[in-house]
């Protein structure tokens, strides 16, 4: 357990069009926000924050001068090849001759902790507690970047864009070189560095944060806790600890929106269904909001409240048929809601023994991952689901997960490339064959039932765990 502390963290804002490399020199002012301390692991807190993981029993204390990357004189722009003194390393099978579903392989670091993933193609990126992002290109190490902040909490890859979502509540742009696919560059920061200048011109801009504080209604004051994009590519969504969610124009990256959407942290979002806008907090609840036209704009509405419980909602995911959404919560279950139904409730999904941390969807498979260090894998049958396996090799809480459907697979058999981002430190390689025999019969499709007031999430993930205030 950790005790939460406040720590300052400047705001600093770049030019979307002109990114300076020390953007962090602009500061309007310091804002508190929550980062846990590392210390006092057997006092309770009021709130659990889930960013640390005590040390395991098989893990040296991680030494953050024994990492290069945190040397501020490094300087990587003389570098074809940024990341060239990587301490990640690969451990994979060459043998793919062969049909299956278990283990790959791994990619370990010894940094810090896992806490994003995006797969595009042959690309693989990961995000950690250290200031840099890594790209991987067929299991092994291709390229990298490297931010001003630590703890990346998001990725997310648009077209020609990367887009990350970071611990000091901004948004940062990167975007691959012309010239040279192994090199990156930040093109802008989130909101820039113009916006909040004319936003801070009008008292009528600001909104109080919290302790007497006030601040720009365009900013996140409190840590990035996941990004998506609607369907077509045009409005970016980020969600936040300070409770809020902001809609972003993806063309020239205005805020155009603030939705005061949770009692507590936003854990989760998600886009589905035509459009429609899913959050999951810390709060218990899951929130449907509604897009619509207005002039040149548009306005988010609330909808409706799909799921209120006592534990807190960690993850959600859309399958890719639009016709399912999967809810996971701190007490381990799987929420799951048919489109076709009205978002009637589904059932619910029993695999974990601890908090489900993540959610993907791919084809008619879906995985969860959890504190508990394992991986369910579901296949859905109609309305019906299937356990089919669990994966089990890490030695932490899964924290993250991409999944990429193999283009040649063997034997026929449709089959996924699972990747897994943990708090051991290290990020696994899955293959997974949606033909397998059954783990075991139908799971868990009974309404939930009976939800606990106090839930038992003793381990770690991005999320922000909180009791529901009444």
């Amino acid at each position: 357990m950790v005790t939460e502390e406040n720590s300052h963290h400047k705001q600093a804002f770049g030019s979307m069009l002109h990114s300076d490399p020390n953007e962090d020199e602009y500061t309007f002012r310091i804002s508190n926000t929550s980062e846990p301390s590392h210390t006092n692991y057997d006092r309770p807190p009021p709130r659990l924050s889930s960013d640390y993981s005590p040390p395991l029993a098989t893990s040296p204390p991680w030494d953050p001068s024994s990492s290069p990357y945190l040397d501020p004189s490094w300087d990587q722009s003389h570098q074809t090849s940024p990341l060239s003194r990587s301490p990640w390393t690969s451990h994979v099978e060459n043998n793919t001759n062969y049909s299956y579903t278990g283990l790959m392989g791994s990619l370990v670091r010894e940094e810090g902790h896992i806490y994003s993933l995006a797969a595009s193609g042959d690309l693989l990126y990961t995000g950690s507690d250290s200031k840099n992002i890594r790209v991987w290109k067929n299991h092994k190490e291709f390229s990298g970047f490297k931010s001003n902040s630590g703890l990346i909490k998001a990725i997310i890859i648009a077209g020609e864009r990367i887009f990350t979502g970071h611990q000091d509540g901004k948004i940062r742009v990167w975007k691959v070189s012309g010239k040279d696919p192994s090199v990156y560059k930040r093109i802008g920061t989130l909101p820039t560095l113009t916006a909040c200048i004319k936003s801070s011109l009008k008292p009528s801009n600001y909104i109080e944060t919290r302790r007497n504080r006030n601040a720009v209604w365009i900013k996140h004051f409190d840590a990035i806790s996941c990004l998506t994009m609607c369907e077509d590519q045009k409005l970016l969504y980020s969600a936040s600890w300070d409770k809020t969610i902001k809609v972003w124009r993806a063309s020239d990256s205005k805020c155009l929106e603030s939705i005061q959407a949770h009692d507590d942290a936003v854990n989760s979002i998600v886009v589905g269904f035509n459009g429609q806008l899913f959050s999951g907090s810390a709060d218990g609840t899951v929130k449907i909001w509604r897009k619509e036209s207005q002039g040149k704009g548009t306005k988010h509405f609330f909808s409706q409240t799909l799921l209120k419980q006592e534990c807190a909602v960690t993850a959600l995911a859309v399958d890719p048929s639009s016709s399912f959404l999967y809810c996971g919560s701190s007490d381990g279950l799987v929420n799951f809601w048919q489109h076709d139904k009205l978002l009637s409730h589904g059932g619910v999904l029993r695999g974990h023994k601890l908090a489900t941390l993540c959610l993907a969807a791919a084809g008619n498979l879906i995985f969860s991952g959890s504190a508990d260090n394992n991986i369910c894998v579901w296949k859905r049958d109609g309305g019906e689901h299937i356990c089919l396996s669990v994966l089990s090799g890490h030695s932490g809480p899964v924290k993250c997960l991409a999944v990429e459907e193999e283009h040649d697979p063997i034997g026929g058999d449709k089959q996924f490339i699972v990747y897994s981002g943990s708090l051991d430190k290290s990020v696994k390689i899955w293959r997974v064959s949606s033909e397998l025999i059954p783990n075991q019969a139908e799971v868990g499709t009974s309404p939930p039932q009976n939800f606990p007031s106090a839930c038992s999430f003793a381990t770690q993930g991005s999320c922000r765990v909180g009791q529901r205030r009444k």
